[in-house]
């Protein structure tokens, strides 16, 4: 288990070495600086929004999004602090996006995992398999914000592949207990 730890450890630090010293296009900046705004939870307030406005039927909907975006956060309140693994900016400081790490809140001082990747990917695995049709759209958007986080040095990969699994399970563990 320390071989496979190091291993993963080892190749985090060599994204994050390669992606700092990569001068992405503008566009490309663009698009991951607003994929980590969006990821802020305005995507996802919006969605709840959308639904609220739909009306009864998908009131339900929204209760599900709701309740599995709560365990989501109650997730990331419970391991970040136990884990209390540094951002890679606070190791070397990303100069391309001009970001530092984010205010220090005491559940969101640390990297692992993405609280930004955990979220979407709940929120958007559970609006998926309630809306297929939408689920090419909000995979997009939920991979966005997870590859910003990387990109921009605010969290390793690992960070984001394990928030992105974790709140997959989530999503799908509340559509399939309360929706389906």
């Amino acid at each position: 288990m320390h071989t496979m730890l190091t291993y993963v450890t080892d190749s985090d630090l060599r994204v994050a070495l390669r992606l700092r010293s990569w001068l992405p296009p503008g566009w490309f900046r663009i698009w991951m600086i607003a994929a980590t705004r969006l990821g802020d939870g305005w995507l996802w307030a919006s969605a709840g929004l959308g639904l609220l406005l739909a009306g009864e039927p998908h009131r339900r909907v929204l209760l599900a999004a709701a309740l599995a975006a709560a365990l989501a956060n109650a997730t990331i309140v419970l391991v970040k602090p136990r884990l209390r693994r540094p951002r890679p900016c606070e190791l070397r400081p990303q100069t391309t996006f001009g970001v530092a790490p984010p205010d220090m809140f005491a559940f969101d001082e640390f990297s692992f995992p993405s609280g930004h990747s955990l979220n979407a990917f709940t929120v958007a695995t559970l609006l998926g398999l309630q809306f297929p049709f939408l689920a090419p759209s909000l995979i997009l958007a939920a991979g966005s914000i997870a590859t910003s986080r990387v990109v921009m040095g605010l969290h390793f990969l690992s960070d984001v592949v394990a928030g992105a699994l974790i709140g997959m399970v989530i999503g799908s563990g509340v559509y399939w207990v309360l929706l389906n």
